[in-house]
């Protein structure tokens, strides 16, 4: 632990750590916590004060919804209205898990989670310390947390809570906290399904794959369909301090992130040698923060081709490479 990190910001996720956080967010405080896409910052949901902290820390805009995460499946009748037979055989079998689904919101689900629309994100984590808090939350009456990932706004999402710390530490109150539960397993975010439609359609790519929905539902895809704002749609997102460059040669001096194939060119510094998509997919955001870390200025990526999650990590790298700050 830093020295510069106030002790209540660190926690090591105890069963009394996860009842103090539970309790914590009831009375309006915020808590990063893992998951297995990657760390998200937690409000209750039902607390306009709350979530307008998290708007805050993230200098987030004010009409770009949040997800809300829950306990179980049976809280989708809680948050959403009309839900359509693909979207609950979606939920038993890809729940507790990286998909997040986008339904007709019920009222619980106020314009301050969903950005003035109709809709509204949900989302059952596979993280034994997330289910953990949102089970004790909701044993104190809480019915979900609303959770974005835990960096500044259009930044490069935390796997860590060592980099939840230095992404926002010093936007957080000395009352929050950060639960620590190691690294992300899957490292990029869910899979974002629109459900408000006849059929579903991917708003966002993720390792629940379009083959994974069609095969489980039955139903085909969409590629139409009403506009929906989503986290982490933007044009540019997911970007570090330095430039991205996407599928070039790498000069002396810049940062590379490419399959373990790919040769290093001399005077390059090599940020991640995956030797698998899963591992591209786990290590591409903390190397992209070592390489700012390192203060370089250009970071070269070589994107893994294929279909699945490789279309999930071509995505954020692709809208990592628009930022043009």
């Amino acid at each position: 632990m830093s020295e510069f990190l106030p002790s209540q910001f660190l926690s090591h996720c105890s069963t009394d750590a996860l009842s103090k956080a539970a309790q914590l967010l009831k009375e309006g405080g915020l808590v990063a916590f893992p998951t297995e896409t990657v760390y998200g910052l937690g409000a209750d949901a039902a607390n306009l004060e709350a979530v307008q902290r998290i708007y805050a820390v993230k200098a987030r805009p004010s009409d770009h919804p949040l997800i809300v995460h829950i306990a179980s499946l049976d809280g989708l009748g809680v948050w959403a209205r009309d839900i359509p037979d693909y979207a609950i055989v979606l939920a038993r079998n890809f729940w507790p898990g990286p998909m997040t689904l986008v339904l007709l919101r019920s009222a619980i689900a106020e314009d301050y989670i969903t950005g003035d629309q109709d809709t509204v994100g949900l989302r059952v984590p596979a993280h034994v310390i997330a289910l953990g808090l949102l089970n004790e939350f909701a044993k104190l009456g809480g019915f979900g947390i609303a959770a974005p990932s835990a960096n500044r706004f259009g930044q490069i999402s935390p796997t860590t809570a060592e980099a939840v710390r230095e992404e926002i530490g010093e936007y957080l109150s000395s009352q929050d906290l950060i639960l620590d539960g190691g690294s992300s397993l899957i490292g990029v975010e869910s899979t974002i399904i629109d459900c408000t439609g006849a059929n579903p359609r991917i708003l966002r790519p993720g390792a629940i794959t379009e083959e994974m929905i069609l095969e489980s539902t039955g139903v085909a895809l969409s590629s139409s369909g009403n506009e929906i704002r989503v986290s982490g749609a933007l044009e540019s997102h997911y970007s570090p301090r330095a430039r991205v460059v996407l599928n070039a040669i790498p000069q002396s001096g810049e940062g590379y992130i490419a399959h373990v194939n790919f040769v290093t060119p001399t005077g390059v510094i090599r940020l991640a040698s995956p030797s698998s998509i899963e591992e591209f997919a786990r290590d591409l955001y903390s190397a992209m923060r070592f390489g700012d870390a390192l203060g370089l200025t250009t970071i070269v990526i070589v994107a893994p081709e294929g279909e699945g999650l490789a279309i999930a990590i071509r995505d954020r790298i692709s809208r990592s490479a628009k930022n043009i700050s």
